[in-house]
């Protein structure tokens, strides 16, 4: 059974297809990403064991008068790992950027039609160190692919403490957004939220 923040249930065929956590906190936060993602729980890759794996694909046409005459197909995806462990430290985030880098070569389809593709990494722990925070504050990691004409992959690194009601994401990271189930506006925090971003510069590159 699931429920909303407010607790009432929610009784819909949408939700039939979405997974339940044993850990209420992201189960709550899957109610969040749901509409957006398609989730799954207890994902491995490359080694790696994540509880929320999630991925998201935005699809833009330019069309000249009639959708029959559509062309400048473009997609932008989000491939989303998040999980909960006991702590984290600067070394480890390191090597999870490592890991992104090689995701990236398996998963980004680099061609005329890709606009950009988001490697996000969220991890749930007890509390931030401060050199984490620094580390991730300072973070960016974005690679253009053949120059730019076949778009760009980005990682994304967010790291949350539910328990102290804080968080803190890399420059691109929105979906960290998400995580902040404190905040009754997940996106105070930033300019635009990672769908209303993605759409807008999309958009900008398909009119030019």
């Amino acid at each position: 059974m699931r429920t909303d923040e407010q607790g009432r249930i929610l009784n819909s065929a949408a939700y039939e297809d979405v997974p339940l956590w044993d850990d209420e906190y992201l189960d709550r936060v899957s109610d969040r990403l749901m509409f957006n993602y398609d989730l799954d729980r207890d994902y491995r890759v490359r080694g790696e064991r994540f509880d929320l794996y999630g991925l998201m694909r935005i699809e833009s046409q330019k069309q000249f008068f009639h959708p029959s005459l559509g062309y400048a197909d473009h997609h932008s995806d989000e491939h989303l790992f998040a999980r909960r462990q006991s702590s984290v430290t600067v070394d480890e985030l390191e090597r999870i950027v490592q890991l992104g880098h090689a995701l990236a070569d398996e998963r980004v389809e680099g061609d005329e039609e890709h606009y950009g593709t988001d490697i996000s990494f969220v991890l749930v722990v007890p509390e931030i160190p401060d050199d984490v925070r620094e580390f991730v504050v300072d973070f960016r990691e974005r690679q253009l692919l053949k120059y730019g004409y076949f778009g760009h992959y980005e990682i994304n690194l967010g790291v949350v403490a539910p328990e102290h009601e804080t968080a803190v994401a890399s420059r691109e990271a929105d979906v960290v957004s998400a995580f902040a189930l404190w905040d009754e506006v997940p996106d105070r925090h930033t300019p635009r939220g990672f769908v209303t971003r993605l759409v807008g510069t999309v958009r900008e590159k398909l009119l030019g």
